[in-house]
C-alpha cells in the first residue's frame, strides 16, 4: 500500500503507510459496513450493537457499548485503527483513544452523500477501493441517491414526523442524517426548523431558553417536543423506527389517536431503524427501500 492520507470528519489529517490488520469498530454501521467490503478479517473488536453480519458477532468480540465501551479491552487488543462517530461515542473515550497513540478515524456523517463518502473512504483505507465489486457497490450508491433526487425534484413531499424516542417524545432537526435521509426519500420532516432548547422546560415550552452562548457547545439537533406541536405541525405520514428506541404498536397507537392527517390516512406505522440512520454501505439498497415506503403512503 502506497502513502494514503485521508481526512475524517473532524478534519483530522490520518495517515497511512499500510492496510489496517487489527480495527475495532465502535460503531455498528460501520462494523457491516466493513464486513461488505470483504474486510471482516480485519475487525478484532466490536461493540454490543454491532450485531450484523450475525457470523461477525458469534467471532468478534465485544468491548463494550458504543456510549461505553471497555477502553482498556479496546487497547489490550492492539487495532492500529479504530472507528468511531462523534455522535455515538463520548468525547472522553475518543481523547484516550487518540492520547494512548491509538489510530482514530471519526466519522460524522449528517447527509446521505456524507454517509456513501464513509462507504468510499473506508474502502480506500482498507486498500480494496479498485476491488470491482467494491467500486460496483460505491458507485450502485451514488446512482440511487441521483435518481432519488431527481424524482424528488418531480412531485411535492410528504409531510413527515418521525421521532427518535418516546418518553420523552424526541424528534430530528433538518442537521441530521435521518432528516435528510426523509428529504432524499420523497418526504418533508415537519421538525426540520424546530432546535432542542435548554432547559427542559424551555424545550417544552415553559421557560425561556438559554442563549446561544450559554449552551456550552450542546447538540441542538434532536428536540423534546409536545403532542400539541405534533397536532399543530399536521403530518401526513408518522414512521416509527425500531430504533434508536424501539417503538411499538402501543406507541402508533397514541399517534393514531390524534387529529393528524397521518391518522386519518392509516399512515402511522412502525418501520425497520436501520435504512434510515445507519450510513455506508447500508444505504446503497436503503435508500430505494426508504423511498418505497414513502412512496406507499403518498399513492395511499
Amino acid at each position: 500500500m502506497a502513502k494514503l492520507e485521508i481526512k475524517d470528519d473532524r478534519d483530522r489529517l490520518l495517515t497511512f503507510f499500510s492496510t489496517p490488520r487489527r480495527v475495532v469498530s465502535l460503531v455498528p454501521s460501520d462494523t457491516l459496513t466493513l464486513c461488505e467490503l470483504g474486510c471482516a478479517s480485519a475487525l478484532v473488536g466490536r461493540t454490543d450493537y454491532c450485531t450484523r453480519p450475525a457470523e461477525l458477532a458469534e467471532r468478534v468480540p465485544s468491548v463494550g457499548g458504543t456510549k461505553n465501551p471497555r477502553i482498556d479491552e479496546v487497547l489490550a487488543l492492539e487495532p492500529d485503527l479504530v472507528l468511531t462517530n462523534q455522535e455515538e461515542n463520548t468525547r472522553a473515550d475518543l481523547e484516550r483513544l487518540a492520547q494512548a497513540g491509538v489510530r482514530v478515524l471519526v466519522a460524522f456523517p449528517k447527509r446521505v452523500i456524507d454517509g456513501l463518502g464513509q462507504l468510499a473512504r473506508l474502502a480506500r483505507v482498507m486498500g480494496v477501493a479498485g476491488d470491482p465489486r467494491v467500486k460496483s457497490m460505491v458507485k450502485s450508491g451514488y446512482e440511487a441517491l441521483r435518481e432519488a433526487n431527481y424524482a424528488q425534484a418531480l412531485r411535492a413531499p410528504i409531510r413527515v414526523f418521525c421521532p427518535i424516542w418516546m418518553d420523552p417524545l424526541m424528534t430530528i432537526h433538518a442537521d441530521t442524517f435521518i432528516s435528510d435521509m426523509l428529504g432524499v426519500a420523497g418526504a418533508s420532516n415537519v421538525f426540520a426548523d424546530r432546535v432542542r432548547r435548554y432547559p427542559l422546560a424551555a424545550d417544552l415550552g415553559r421557560a425561556r431558553a438559554k442563549a446561544g452562548e450559554t449552551l456550552g457547545g450542546r447538540d441542538t439537533r434532536y428536540p423534546r417536543v409536545t403532542i400539541d406541536e405534533v397536532i399543530a405541525r399536521a403530518p401526513e405520514l408518522v414512521l416509527l423506527p425500531d430504533e434508536p428506541h424501539p417503538f411499538s404498536e402501543a406507541d402508533a397507537d397514541v399517534f393514531r389517536a390524534l387529529d393528524i392527517p397521518a391518522a386519518r390516512a392509516g399512515a402511522v406505522v412502525t418501520t425497520g431503524g436501520q435504512d434510515l440512520c445507519w450510513y455506508g454501505s447500508q444505504s446503497v439498497g436503503g435508500i430505494a427501500r426508504v423511498r418505497a415506503l414513502v412512496d406507499r403512503f403518498r399513492a395511499g
